[in-house]
């Protein structure tokens, strides 16, 4: 009822012309139904002195009134007529309906993914991948299929409720399937509940344990991802178990709960009401049509109940992540045409201070490398300029503005960031450049193609900027693969780069080669950079060291072995 409700209140229009339209169907055929006795006695018997009854004499009028003549072939083409249209009918209903769960599928997947891309930088990195894939992917169509379901149920109802009769029957019989089956009733929604709790965590440890397959296969330990996926696999095949057996218990308790009803509706009819043997026939038709229609609701509702589950799971997660939505920022055009400074900067997770009170210059055009062990604050810096983080004290000053007062978009916009991780996708060039972006052309990829030194190379492959690089880019080198990456960070022509352990996997060679890339941008836009390859170290024009969310003095890290061409900020 709650899903029914909240489809009514989200989709009214579409729930109003559902309904006319399921009304006018059922209406169709109900006259349809209920004219075919009274045509054949009028059309077998046309020598009557009088209808055998008032139905009969009303449906004689409307063909005297419309002048159609009361033969075999006529009779017979109204009903036909009659039939046809309900299929119209039925079949614009259908579609409508079709149209519903596609449209209804998309709407949840695209209302999550904006909820979850618009949220906090805390609450996406603890968020699990494979969890987020499932809800977008299983709980999206399985929440559509709820909402499809209830579609259906809601027009069978409206379809029986035209009749005093019908409605009668389906109360009665549909009261007494939920009495007798209510254990199978429950059975089936926990078991929809299991399969959207279990079908989470399956996904979630799944894919998990897919990038730790090389490692598995490396030290001959195959079978411990299976033991890894045991619990939930087990579950979740125990949901789906349940799900079968309770549409098995419906499927088997429906008929001989039919055959009982239909055995005392003839009885009553036979001896007790003395009703014509040709008249009882015709109405146990009916009643065993009205039957089908009250088991048809029955299915549905239980398919119902086993989805309903995902629908409202999904729900959650929206809300969950809108809940937890990026908030703030400012109105002023971001500039970067002096430095960025950290001005007394402390930033802590919990109890865990990474940052204490830091201060930190970042001069316009000039190359900046951050240095220092894991957890010295290198990550957290990058994340606090970009404005994923927001500093518990102390300020972020782009040229001499609080990054608060800046319009976040804008900024965002501004930068060109390289991760560590080789993202490219089985795609061309092109599209590994501008990653479907509508505002970037060709001559923009070619640009940051030869900013990042990247042309050579793309321009000798067949095809150029629209080769295929292959599964994460298989048909590159290494030293390919990463200009390919700057060529993307570079493509939308950036105030700041920002490189996060962008050389730590390439060769000595390679290295210096993209460091002498580097060097040419060097001017043209700012660049800040973790690294711990000594290449990018000297060719930077500052360098920091950190050591647990301090810099070090300028004497240690001479000592360390740091000769950096400024010390900016000490």
């Amino acid at each position: 009822m709650r899903l029914a409700i909240e489809f009514v209140r989200t989709h009214a229009w579409l729930s109003l012309l559902l309904i006319v339209l399921l009304l006018l169907a059922s209406l169709v055929d109900s006259i349809g139904l209920s004219t075919f006795m009274p045509l054949l006695n009028l059309v077998l018997h046309p020598g009557a002195a009088a209808p055998a009854n008032g139905f009969e004499a009303k449906v004689a009028a409307v063909f005297a009134a419309v002048g159609l003549k009361l033969d075999l072939p006529i009779a017979l083409g109204v009903i036909v007529a009659c039939v046809s249209l309900r299929s119209v009918v039925n079949f614009f209903t259908s579609s409508r309906i079709g149209y519903l769960a596609a449209d209804s599928t998309t709407e949840l997947r695209m209302r999550l993914l904006g909820a979850v891309m618009a949220s906090r930088w805390s609450y996406f990195v603890h968020q699990s991948p494979g969890k987020l894939g499932n809800s977008l992917a299983t709980e999206a169509w399985r929440a559509s299929q709820a909402f499809v379901l209830t579609v259906r149920v809601l027009a069978l109802i409206v379809a029986v409720l035209v009749s005093w009769l019908a409605t009668l029957v389906v109360a009665v019989v549909g009261g007494l399937l939920v009495t007798v089956l209510r254990p199978i009733m429950r059975i089936a929604k926990r078991a929809g509940k299991h399969q959207t709790k279990w079908n989470r965590a399956l996904l979630g440890t799944l894919s998990d344990t897919l990038q730790s397959v090389k490692p598995f296969k490396a030290m001959g330990r195959d079978g411990l991802a299976e033991d890894v996926l045991s619990t939930e696999t087990n579950a979740l095949r125990k949901a789906l178990r349940g799900e079968a057996f309770s549409n098995a218990g419906l499927e088997s308790a429906q008929d001989p709960l039919y055959a009982l009803v239909a055995a005392i509706g003839l009885f009553v009819a036979l001896h007790v009401l003395h009703i014509d043997i040709t008249q009882v026939v015709f109405m146990m038709a009916v009643l065993l049509r009205l039957l089908r229609q009250t088991g048809k609701i029955q299915k549905l509702y239980q398919s119902l109940i086993v989805y309903e589950s995902a629908y409202w799971a999904m729900r959650a997660t929206i809300a969950e992540a809108e809940a937890a939505r990026e908030t703030g920022g400012g109105t002023r055009t971001p500039t970067l045409e002096r430095d960025i400074v950290l001005d007394r900067v402390t930033f802590a997770y919990g109890d865990d201070v990474l940052l204490d009170g830091m201060d930190l210059r970042i001069p316009a055009g000039r190359l900046t490398c951050l240095v220092g062990s894991s957890g010295a604050g290198k990550t957290t810096i990058v994340d606090l300029v970009v404005g994923l983080h927001q500093p518990a004290a102390g300020q972020v000053l782009i040229d001499g503005v609080d990054l608060a007062e800046i319009e976040r978009s804008a900024w965002r916009h501004a930068i060109g960031y390289v991760p560590q991780e080789n993202l490219l996708l089985h795609d061309t060039v092109l599209h590994n450049v501008t990653l479907g972006n509508p505002l970037l052309r060709e001559a923009d990829v070619e640009y940051a193609l030869r900013k990042s030194g990247a042309w050579p190379f793309v321009n000798e492959m067949p095809g150029g900027m629209h080769a295929i690089v292959g599964e994460r880019g298989t048909r590159l080198s290494g030293g390919e693969r990463q200009r390919i990456m700057i060529a993307r960070a570079l493509a939308h022509r950036p105030k700041l780069l920002i490189l996060d352990e962008a050389t730590s996997a390439l060769d000595p060679v390679t290295e210096r080669s993209v460091c002498e890339t580097l060097l040419g941008l060097r001017g043209e836009l700012t660049i800040l950079a973790i690294s711990h390859q000594s290449e990018l170290m000297r060719v930077a024009d500052v360098v920091y060291r950190l050591d647990r969310g301090r810099l070090v003095a300028p004497e240690q890290l001479a000592t360390a072995g740091y000769q950096p061409a400024e010390k900016a900020g000490w």
